[in-house]
This record gives structure tokens, C-alpha cells and sequence, in this order.
């Protein structure tokens, strides 16, 4: 999907929606249902009432909730404020959150009823100036909505690093609206589809490739806080949801619990962030009724890099992470290194110079850090990991982040995590812990010390102690040995 000047900005492109289906339904979430012109009409009512709190065009917007209407239309106010919207990952910790807000200056913040009330916020050493609880009856203020440019800065989305500290990935309009647009062209979807968006807003998988990609084809947004098999599996009787992307272990769990819902309405599954054995595709072709299964490759950097298309065989889309698109160059650099280069990159990590250029090279080509090959016709398969991430339901961990943790625990000398295969969430953290001399301690403490501080799926699932840790001769040390020790 190409877009015309009028949608590279989300204000221009929830205008169009409002304009050309004007009366179809645009999001639907329990008792609520609005049509694109009410969905248009409340964001822009949301606009105005945070220009006269105060948010300027610029500023950066912090939004933690879990997926809801009010995400939706908070999130699209802020941007047609001229803002910049800012997601917080519901599972990170006060900690965590707080490093967010820190570090990118949030002038407001966005937030669910008590969500960071009793159990977060008196954690928060400072708030924003400006602190919004969600559900929030916002009052129309006379205020004029700037118009954001298609090069300007549209939202930060912060991904965990291989050094344990989190970045902040910077996309402009038109590049969040791109790789949009070319994952529902990949899609097919059309005004006549029915999202049930699963994937957490504050992930790009939910954002760009959810609300986004909905508002540029007019699909209706169905959100849902948190899977749950039984609501699902309602949901898409109750609404004949026709597309349902998450990760692998989502269709393996409805599988594995079939029920008396009619399921018939799905059309496509979108997939990956883990293997997808062929039987799955083929289960959920069979059995499920998808008529299209798809699996992609991306990253914040990036969002959507590579992806399959419709006519792809069940092999192909086991095997492989599709071929380019969204405008990307992909190449294998040293070690076979994944490259990619194209007009959606990011524009930089916020306030990181050196991470940015580290990350990107004077070529403009990203470095994603994942090594995989290259079929002869271009389709990408990923083989591993250079910067040591695994996937735990879909998620990025960063071992680095949690041996960081693991290093303020009194008694541990050292620390070592890696990603061992789980039938549920595709891969879990296992911690290789060395004591100190004289210590002892017990895998509930390492885990409780860990769920303490860091978010649910990069808490270790296991804990194994050593006496010491297999080093090379330049004192790396070989996780490879210790992923074979945990099978």
C-alpha cells in the first residue's frame, strides 16, 4: 500500500478513515462501539483537552494501560496534539517505569484508573507534570490542533539493549505509517475486516501493525487486555473477528482447548517472534479455519522487515520470516549478520549518539544483531542470535538486563542467563548462578529477588547453581555449553 501525502501523518490519516467510512465500526470494546466519525470526533475531543492541560506540539506523552478504547483514543489524541506518544510496557516494574519517564522527559502521563495507584505509584521517586487517569471524560477545550509534519518525531518506543539498559527507538509519521501499510498490504485487510488486536498496544506489534494498520484500511479495532482462551475464543464468535496475529503459543493453546465457538469468521493469522512447526500452520489451517497464515520478522528499529506472503506454502511460512518489505534493502553482513536498510529505519536511539551509530552505519544500514540466510529468491530465515536475545511469549529478553539484577543480589559472584525451549511460551530464562565464597542460596530467593524487580517474562524460570562458569581462553563466557546443559 502506497500512501498519498494526506495519510503520512496519523492526524491525516484518521481524517481520511473518518471521511471514507465514515458510519462503519472502528472500535469496538465491551459496550462501547463507535464509527470512524465518533472514533475521529473523541481523538481530536482528547486533542484539544490536552492542549489546554498544557501539552504542547513536541512533547512527549507516556501512555501505560493495558489495551483498551481508552488506549486507543488517548494514544491518537496525543498524536493529533502534535505530541509525542511515549508506551510503557504494563509489566515493567516502578523502576522500570520510572527509567521511562526519566529519560524521555514526559511532560504527561496517561495512565489507567489505580493501574500505577497503590501497588506503583508511591514507588515513583516523581511524576510527570501532568498525570491523566484513564478512563478520563475529556472536556472540549477552544483549542487550535497543529498539524504534524510527516518527518516529525511521531513516538518512542523503548526496547531493551544487549548492555541491560533500555533504548529509546524513534520513528517519524510517515515511518509508523509505512511499515503499517505494508504489513496490512501483506495482510490483505479491507474495511470488511474485524481485528482482535491480543498483542499489547505498547508493543509495535499492537500499535503499528494493530491500531495503525486498522485505521489506514479501515478494518474495526477489537482490543482485548490480556489472552485469555475462553474470552478469545467469545470474542471471535461474538464479533466474527477475521484476523488474529500473536505468537505461536496463542494458536497452540486454542488448539489445545477447543470449545463449542464458532471460529469460522478467521481469515488470517500473523505469527512469529518463534519457531512455528509446519503441523502448526497446517492445524491451523485445517482446524482452525485460517485461509491465510503469515510469519514476519522485525524489531522496533524496524517494526515489520520481512513477511510472507498469502500464496506461500505451509513450509515456507514454517520455515522462513518472508521475504522484504516496507521499503527494506536486506542483506547478510559479517557472520551473517541480518542488515537491513530502507526509509523506515529509525530515525536514532533518543539522546544516544552512540548507540545510534553503533546500531546504524554510515551506509544507513541497521544492525539487528540476528544472523540468519538467504534463499536465492530472498526469503529470510533467522538462525540465531548474536546479542544473545531469546523470546518469552513474544517478548524480547535481553540476558544482559537480568544478569545486571542478578549482580545486586548479595551472594551471587556471577551470573550467566540463557533461553531453554518451553512448550507454552516458546523459550524461558534459565539462570546459571555462581555463589560467593561462603554463601548459599535457594532458587525461590534468586527468582523472588529477580520477579521483585524486573517484568513477569524476564523473571528466570529456573535456577542452577555452579561452582564456576565455562570461560574461552579470553574469559567470554560460553553460553553455548550451558543452553546444551539445559537441553
Amino acid at each position: 500500500m502506497r500512501l498519498d501525502p494526506s495519510r503520512e501523518t496519523v492526524s491525516g490519516a484518521l481524517r481520511h478513515a473518518a471521511t471514507t467510512w465514515s458510519d462503519a465500526e472502528a472500535l469496538v470494546d465491551g459496550d462501547i462501539r463507535l464509527t470512524w466519525a465518533a472514533l475521529d470526533d473523541r481523538v481530536r475531543t482528547a486533542a484539544r483537552a490536552l492542549a489546554g492541560m498544557g501539552v504542547q506540539p513536541g512533547d512527549r506523552v507516556a501512555l501505560c494501560s493495558p489495551n483498551s478504547a481508552d488506549w486507543v483514543i488517548a494514544a491518537l489524541g496525543v498524536l493529533c496534539a502534535g505530541a509525542v506518544l511515549v508506551p510503557i510496557n504494563t509489566r515493567f516494574t516502578a523502576p522500570e517505569t520510572h527509567d521511562v519517564l526519566e529519560r524521555s522527559n514526559a511532560r504527561a502521563l496517561l495512565v489507567i484508573g489505580e493501574f500505577l495507584g497503590r501497588d506503583r505509584a508511591a514507588e515513583l521517586p516523581s511524576t510527570p507534570e501532568i498525570v491523566v487517569r484513564l478512563p478520563f471524560s475529556w472536556d472540549d477545550a477552544d483549542a487550535e490542533l497543529p498539524e504534524a509534519g510527516p518527518d516529525d518525531l511521531c513516538d518512542i518506543l523503548f526496547t531493551s539493549g544487549t548492555t541491560g539498559r533500555s533504548k529509546g527507538a524513534m520513528s517519524a509519521h510517515r515511518q509508523s505509517l509505512g511499515v503499517a501499510a505494508a504489513w496490512a498490504a501483506c495482510g490483505g485487510l479491507t474495511p470488511a475486516d474485524r481485528y482482535l488486536v491480543v498483542n499489547p498496544f505498547f508493543h509495535s506489534f499492537g500499535y503499528k501493525a494493530g491500531i495503525l494498520a486498522c485505521v489506514l484500511t479501515g478494518a474495526t479495532i477489537v482490543p482485548q487486555p490480556v489472552f485469555d482462551i475462553a474470552e478469545t475464543m467469545r470474542l471471535v464468535e461474538r464479533e466474527r473477528i477475521t484476523v488474529l496475529p500473536g505468537p505461536p503459543t496463542i494458536y497452540q493453546t486454542m488448539l489445545d482447548n477447543p470449545g463449542a465457538h464458532d471460529l469460522s469468521s478467521l481469515r488470517l493469522a500473523v505469527t512469529g517472534a518463534a519457531v512455528v512447526p509446519v503441523a502448526l500452520v497446517e492445524r491451523m489451517q485445517s482446524e482452525m479455519g485460517f485461509s491465510t497464515v503469515l510469519t514476519a520478522y522485525g524489531l522496533t528499529e524496524a517494526v515489520v522487515a520481512t513477511m510472507c506472503r498469502p500464496d506461500d506454502s505451509p513450509e515456507t511460512v514454517a520455515h522462513t520470516c518472508g521475504r522484504a518489505t516496507a521499503g527494506f534493502e536486506l542483506r547478510l553482513g559479517e557472520h551473517d549478520e541480518v542488515l537491513l536498510r530502507g526509509p523506515n529505519v529509525m530515525l536514532g536511539y533518543l539522546d544516544d549518539p552512540e548507540a545510534t551509530a553503533a546500531a546504524i552505519d554510515a551506509d544507513g544500514w541497521l544492525h539487528t544483531g540476528d544472523v540468519g540466510r538467504l534463499s536465492p529468491d530472498g526469503y529470510l530465515t533467522i538462525t540465531d542470535r548474536l546479542k544473545d536475545m531469546y523470546i518469552c511469549g513474544g517478548f524480547n529478553v535481553y540476558p544482559a538486563e537480568v544478569e545486571q539484577v542478578l549482580a545486586r543480589l548479595s551472594g551471587v559472584a556471577e551470573s550467566a542467563v540463557v533461553g531453554m525451549a518451553d512448550d507454552r511460551l516458546g523459550e524461558v530464562g534459565v539462570a546459571h548462578v555462581v555463589t560467593s565464597p561462603g554463601r548459599s542460596l535457594t532458587e525461590e530467593e534468586v527468582i523472588e529477588f529477580c520477579r521483585s524487580r524486573l517484568a513477569n517474562y524476564k523473571v528466570p524460570r529456573a535456577v542452577e547453581f555452579h561452582p564456576s562458569l565455562p570461560r574461552n581462553p579470553g574469559g567470554k563466557v560460553l553460553k553455548y555449553l550451558l543452553r546444551k546443559e539445559n537441553g
